[in-house]
């Protein structure tokens, strides 16, 4: 996680977090991140037919193209609520834009927490009243806001980058959260990107799309997709400047994927319980999505899981899960490393040390399978973590 010195804030936003008492542990649990104007936004949501009201809320007023606000509660994710719950959705919207001057449907909202429960309206109005009096452009102001809207997470997750180019300097922030319930498409995350770049929405929405597409769908903890997962992306500036385009725009992409990279990767390595930041490779596949499929049946494996826990370098489960994952492929086709050790190739077990390998597992956090096929020339990487005892014991008690 970046201090707050170190983190550049684009133009044009404010942000802020209070204790509203919807979290009980009683800590930061409402964040509030405002705009000085209008913005273009976009976003992707969850696939889960279960969605939460906040989803349904952003899904339709996004088109709008004129948002001002995001308002993000933890502790409770407004989802499984029925019609009350979308009633407290436009309701928490209605709040937040009479306390900033703008239109309920320029506010958007997003919800973490607990499935099944209504919001506790009363004490999120107060928190909004007090949040909203007290919004700065400080860093350490959205440093306070990403603590505010983790659940099981042990680290908020934040990114800021900038770039200089022919249109100028435009920098991007972001925050995330996400340890758990984290399978795609997407997961249990929220995440918000602030830049002050002019980017139109109809640029927007495809860059975030494949950002996501690269980031938030090639992660999972245990394969739960989640009833509440938001990634949206404003940008204070594409009504005043001129919309960026070419290699500006292209460098925007770019960072925009980075970003999402990186938060992808900080939720995988803060997987609940984990000890280890799984990174898979899958190469030499006739299509994208026939290496997502095989990266993520070996993601889910908890056999494969509890192995890399265990520092067992056990690599009969990882090709055995690639090929129940039901791409059609060869035994011979398929070779397999561990930390750069060739363990299987092209369908044979190589002689290697086990004992030296374990150790290696053992002594670092960061792990790394290349499965490698020769049916094409395409590829992925994918993110995930071990299986622990911890994980267990964190969602065996999350409600009670």
């Amino acid at each position: 996680m970046e201090s707050s010195q170190d983190l550049i804030i684009p133009r044009g936003f404010r942000a802020g977090a209070v204790k509203a008492g919807i979290k009980p542990s009683g800590g930061l649990d409402l964040a509030l991140l405002a705009a000085v104007g209008p913005c273009a936004a976009a976003g992707t949501f969850t696939t889960n037919r279960v969605c939460a009201a906040p989803v349904r809320w952003c899904r339709d007023h996004l088109p709008a193209g004129d948002i001002r606000a995001v308002v993000v509660n933890a502790g409770n994710a407004n989802a499984a609520t029925g019609a009350q719950g979308a009633m407290n959705a436009a309701r928490t919207a209605e709040l937040a834009g009479e306390m900033l001057g703008c239109r309920p449907d320029q506010v958007l909202v997003a919800s973490t927490g607990v499935i099944g429960h209504q919001l506790p309206m009363d004490r999120l109005e107060e928190g909004l009243k007090r949040v909203s009096s007290q919004l700065s452009a400080d860093p350490g102001s959205f440093q306070t806001a990403a603590q505010a809207i983790l659940t099981t997470d042990t680290r908020a997750k934040v990114v800021a980058l900038q770039h200089k180019g022919q249109s100028g300097t435009f920098t991007l922030f972001g925050m995330a959260k996400g340890a758990a319930m984290i399978g795609p498409r997407m997961a249990t995350m929220l995440a918000f990107l602030l830049t002050d770049a002019p980017v139109w929405p109809n640029d927007l929405q495809p860059i975030l799309s494949d950002a996501v597409e690269n980031s938030f769908n090639c992660v999972s903890v245990e394969g739960h997709t989640s009833t509440n997962d938001t990634v949206l992306i404003l940008s204070s500036t594409a009504a005043t400047e001129p919309i960026l385009a070419g290699d500006d725009l292209t460098a925007f992409a770019a960072m925009v994927n980075s970003a999402c990279e990186s938060l992808a990767r900080m939720m995988a390595a803060d997987g609940e319980g984990s000890t280890h930041l799984i990174t898979i490779d899958v190469e030499g596949c006739e299509t994208r999505e026939e290496a997502r499929t095989i990266a993520r049946t070996v993601a889910d494996s908890p056999l494969v899981k509890t192995a890399i826990h265990g520092a067992d370098p056990n690599w009969g489960r990882i090709v055995s899960a690639a090929g129940y994952a039901g791409v059609p492929f060869e035994e011979a086709e398929l070779s397999l490393w561990i930390n750069g050790v060739a363990v299987y190739q092209a369908g044979v077990p190589t002689a290697f040390d086990a004992s030296s390998l374990s150790a290696q597992l053992r002594a670092n956090r960061d792990v790394h399978f290349r499965l490698v096929l020769s049916r094409g020339t395409d590829r992925i990487r994918f993110w995930t973590c071990d299986l622990t005892a911890e994980y267990v014991r964190l969602n065996a008690d999350y409600t009670t």
